[in-house]
């Protein structure tokens, strides 16, 4: 059944999700505040700084006001930087009269109170005004589901009529969706494996190999299981999509922004200057100062977490931070310590 549905960010995830919307037949408007950005997206149908090479759709709408973005739309996408969730969601909340599903696809943990996002969003956007909340998260590069590479993400939900919604809308040739009640550790393995992802990257950028490589995936896996399950997560969510998934094409890609991040660290750059010349949101970044608060509230031991943190918030050096971890006391592998 065709659908209305709104996006709302027209980064690159947010654009390749409105491009799978409009090719499966439903009515799509894509919502920035960068009008110039906007009119790219009208007139040229491109959106060349975030995805270059594609050609969008011509039916995909796009919109520089929010209210008429959101007018009688079937479902609501949020895809906009970890930050911005709140206020957003602030703004639907005064603006939205038809009870919309609300999903989000973006990945982070919000400063200062710790919350995962769809926390965030229930806070500000009341539960009588919508329809469910469903997090759409998993592996997954825009870059390539841009280009119909096959791809498979989570649909979470606690209400399990959302989450089946959100698979029929979703879903297609390239693009399979599976559903999860887990809500809790679908968003932590979103957040967390971009921490992860920036130490994969200053391994490379050291020089180090595949051994490097995988030690920091499956010790990173340790950590993100250990909050995940702190918090209330099923541990085996980290076994899945969300969890091991996300974590190696994260960790394994220059596509991905933190990797990249990461690298530039290792070879030297430092963090300001990456950050200026990204020209996207690394979530990584202030993922880790977020998840190294978290971690010592709930006592949880989270040392590959705690070094990222030092190196970019403390300007500890990296090569120094690398050998400093290895000599850490010897633990017991299967107590995930």
């Amino acid at each position: 059944m065709k659908q209305k549905i709104t996006v709302l960010g027209p980064g690159s995830w947010g654009t390749a999700l409105a491009q799978v919307l409009s090719e499966n037949g439903h009515e799509v408007n894509l919502w920035g505040d960068n009008p110039a950005q906007i009119d790219e997206i009208n007139t040229y149908h491109t959106n060349r700084h975030y995805l270059p090479d594609l050609k969008l759709p011509e039916n995909i709408k796009g919109q520089k006001d929010l209210k008429t973005a959101v007018t009688d739309a079937d479902a609501i996408l949020l895809v906009v930087p970890t930050k911005a969730i709140r206020s957003v969601a602030k703004q639907l909340a005064t603006i939205v009269e038809n009870k919309p599903y609300i999903v989000h696809a973006s990945k982070g943990l919000e400063q200062g109170s710790h919350k995962r996002i769809s926390e965030v969003i229930d806070e500000e956007f009341p539960v009588e005004k919508r329809k469910g909340l469903v997090v759409l998260s998993g592996p997954s590069h825009a870059e390539e589901v841009a280009v119909h590479d096959i791809t498979t993400i989570t649909a979470a939900s606690s209400d399990d009529e959302a989450a089946k919604y959100v698979q029929q809308t979703f879903m297609n040739g390239y693009l399979r969706i599976y559903t999860n009640n887990d809500v809790v550790g679908v968003e932590t393995g979103a957040a967390l494996k971009n921490i992860i992802a920036i130490g994969s990257g200053a391994i490379a950028g050291l020089g180090f190999g595949d051994n490097a490589k995988a030690a920091i995936m499956t010790r990173g896996l340790a950590e993100i299981s250990r909050l995940g399950v702190a918090m209330g997560a099923d541990p085996l969510t980290f076994s899945g999509l969300s969890g091991v998934g996300d974590l190696i094409v994260t960790c394994t890609s220059v596509h991905s922004r933190n990797w990249r991040a990461g690298n530039m660290l290792g070879k030297g750059q430092k963090l300001q200057d990456v950050v200026d010349n990204m020209g996207m949101v690394i979530e990584g970044v202030s993922t880790t100062k977020a998840a190294m608060e978290l971690a010592e509230q709930l006592n949880v031991d989270m040392p590959i977490t705690e070094t990222i943190y030092r190196v970019l918030y403390e300007d500890k050096d990296i090569r120094q931070a690398a050998k400093d971890i290895m000599m850490r006391d010897g633990k017991i592998e299967n107590e995930f310590s």
